[in-house]
């Protein structure tokens, strides 16, 4: 699957044929390359590969005063069979991406300074809570602008929602934090005691 083929192909069906630039300006009004993993600036080389392999056929050279002269891009037909696959592979994926954060605190919290994990956390819902009200407000100003349909403002809406989930999240981890008892890291094991193994009791070995 890739997303930005996916995105540049659904762009000209939708749209017509179009330059480079303008499928960039889309990108970037949107702003698909942070929350839809389209990589923008690998747009005109998509472009260029997409010719290539016939999926994409330039039409047309288009110049305006002394800019440079930009060459415009319609759909081939082999372009919308490709379009239909990436299509459906894309509303058919349930992507789970990599959680560096439940990594660590599955495995690695062990021996950290507990003020300082909170603090982190704190730090890291604030980002999430800033990202939410941000995607509400440009939501809704896209929306009264016309610049989004109902399915790309819906888009925007279950970004939003993931944002306010992890908020939910980290306010109840905060509980647990708060509530765990001193001697304790949150994996089930006491602090501070090189020698146990996953039971909590003493290894004999100690290094195992």
């Amino acid at each position: 699957m890739n997303l930005t083929r996916l995105m540049v192909l659904g762009t000209l069906t939708r749209h017509g044929p179009r330059h480079g630039h303008e499928i960039r300006r889309i990108a970037e009004v949107t702003n698909v390359g942070e929350w839809g993993g389209v990589s923008v600036g690998a747009l005109y080389r998509e472009l260029r590969t997409m010719e290539a392999e016939g999926l994409v056929a330039a039409v047309r050279t288009e110049q305006v005063g002394r800019r440079p002269a930009r060459t415009v891009y319609a759909i081939t037909s082999e372009g919308q069979l490709e379009l239909a696959m990436q299509r459906e592979q894309a509303l058919r994926s349930i992507h789970w991406w990599p959680d560096p954060l439940g990594v660590a605190l599955s495995f690695a919290v062990a021996g950290t300074d507990r003020d300082e994990l909170a603090s982190w956390l704190r730090t890291r819902r604030e980002t999430f809570a800033l990202t939410a009200a941000q995607l509400a407000e440009d939501r809704e100003r896209m929306v009264a602008k016309g610049y989004l349909d109902p399915f790309q403002a819906t888009v925007m809406y279950r970004g939003q929602l993931h944002a306010e989930a992890e908020i939910r999240w980290h306010d109840e981890f905060a509980k647990i934090l708060a509530g765990l008892p001193p001697e304790e890291d949150g994996g089930g094991q006491a602090r501070g005691r090189p020698g146990a193994n996953m039971e909590g009791t003493p290894d004999p070995d100690g290094d195992h």
